[in-house]
């Protein structure tokens, strides 16, 4: 156990949240809400105060690809030897890039790692929090994701479904 806990910490999770420990940041989403795109960073930077202070009005969350140690069995996508996250993403969401994207962390993504290629050309399209996530969105993030259950209910109530 200790020594997975040691690799684990060398891994790190594309889709890590602000406030983790270690987290970094290395890209940016833009486009829109329904056809988001990450914009990698030329350098990874510390996830650092003053670096998630520059998203402004809106959470860190939703602008910031963060990126931090892998959780491994502290995480509820982890079944112990792999991320299910990362294998819902290649099943269910449609490759987005045709090549791999320029990201700096792919050398200890736990997803390249784990999927490889498949993960990364898909990878460009993942946000954290989405305000209208799809449903292949919904699917992929699974069951009780933070935040993609409370926004799809919403979703559904003001479409009348």
């Amino acid at each position: 156990m200790k020594e997975e806990r040691r690799r684990d910490s060398e891994t790190l999770c594309p889709s890590a949240r602000a406030e983790m420990s270690d987290a970094r940041v290395f890209g940016l989403v833009l486009g829109t809400p329904e056809m988001a795109q990450t914009a990698y960073l030329d350098q990874v930077r510390p996830a650092t105060p003053e670096m998630l202070a520059l998203s402004g009005p809106v959470q860190p969350n939703e602008i910031f690809r963060i990126a931090a140690p892998c959780a491994g069995h502290g995480c509820r996508h982890f079944d112990g030897s792999d991320c299910q996250l990362a294998q819902r993403v290649v099943q269910i969401l449609p490759a987005v890039a045709d090549n791999l994207p320029p990201c700096r962390i792919r050398a200890e993504c736990r997803w390249w790692k784990q999927e490889g290629r498949a993960a990364c050309v898909r990878c460009p399209q993942i946000q954290h929090e989405v305000a209208m996530p799809t449903d292949d969105l919904v699917r992929a993030a699974g069951p009780g994701a933070a935040g993609y259950g409370e926004m799809a209910e919403k979703s559904a109530a003001s479409a009348g479904r």
